[in-house]
């Protein structure tokens, strides 16, 4: 019989942040994949674990994968852990997954934390609907067409951030979100300094201007609101003259009537303002 792939959450920040589950499997399976082998001996050294670790990470991936699928084809039992938090987020745990199916091995989770949710409820903002968009390309073109794609994003955003780049990622945010976006830049989760500053892009950028970033970061930033996106759409027309924007629904085979009625609703006015001011320019 073929072995299991047990994908198991890891402390976020304090490390008792785990569930008796997890602690469980770690101790009887075969082998523990972990993406850095000392960060994950600590932790099994804080709870008496013996179980062999092996690595697996970006770097090794291409490699260790399969090396692993064998194992596990051969019967083992393997856990695979992150750094911290859930593996496959921002991590290659995904990678061995889609190999492990591939194969017709077996894959479950032990669920745990997630800093990407824990920060998400502390932040403050919206969470009925969120986008989690993890860490921004390292490529400046592709982080560039990343962040054009949010510009409208109506959703709360999530991502994460090294505190040498959040600077950088701020500015960026800021540049194509607008420099007075709610937002909530949250570090060391779950940790005794755990700090969540809740200002606008602008005034974070000012901050750590001023206090040098420390610790790793996730950002929570408020979506485009539907009263902030209407507004945008009423300004663009702003440009544009009254008869003119009628013109173009009559070419669309409007009647008079229903282009006025169009156009004061694009405009946020009032029907009689379009009219008068149609006519007059008749």
């Amino acid at each position: 019989m073929t072995g299991t792939l047990y994908l198991c959450a890891t402390p976020i920040g304090n490390l008792e942040d785990i569930t008796l589950r997890t602690l469980k499997l770690l101790e009887s399976v075969d082998v523990i994949a972990a993406e850095d082998t000392r960060n994950t001996l600590k932790l099994l050294n804080r709870y008496e674990i013996k179980t062999p670790m092996t690595s697996y990470h970006e770097h090794n991936k291409m490699g260790k994968g399969p090396f692993l699928v064998e194992k596990l084809l051969n019967g083992e039992n393997i856990a695979l852990v992150t750094d911290a938090g859930m593996p496959g987020i921002s991590d290659p745990g995904a990678d061995l997954v889609k190999l492990c199916y591939e194969a017709g091995v077996a894959v479950t989770v032990a669920p745990g934390a997630s800093a990407a949710v824990v920060a998400l409820v502390l932040s403050g903002l919206d969470t009925r609907r969120f986008v989690f968009e993890g860490f921004l390309p390292s490529d400046k073109k592709e982080r560039r067409l990343v962040l054009e794609t949010l510009e409208k994003e109506h959703r709360t955003m999530i991502f994460y951030e090294a505190p040498h780049r959040l600077l950088d990622t701020l500015e960026e945010l800021a540049r194509v979100l607008g420099r007075d976006r709610e937002s909530a830049a949250i570090r060391e989760l779950t940790k005794k300094f755990e700090e969540v500053r809740r200002d606008s892009l602008e005034n974070h950028i000012g901050y750590f201007k001023e206090n040098t970033p420390k610790g790793e970061f996730v950002l929570v930033i408020e979506g485009l609101s539907l009263e902030m996106q209407k507004k945008e759409a009423q300004a663009s027309w702003e440009e544009v003259s009254i008869p003119e924007h009628i013109q173009r629904y009559l070419q669309q085979g409007m009647t008079e009537k229903d282009a006025m009625k169009q156009a004061a609703k694009d405009r946020g006015v009032s029907k009689r303002d379009i009219y008068k001011e149609y006519k007059t320019n008749e």
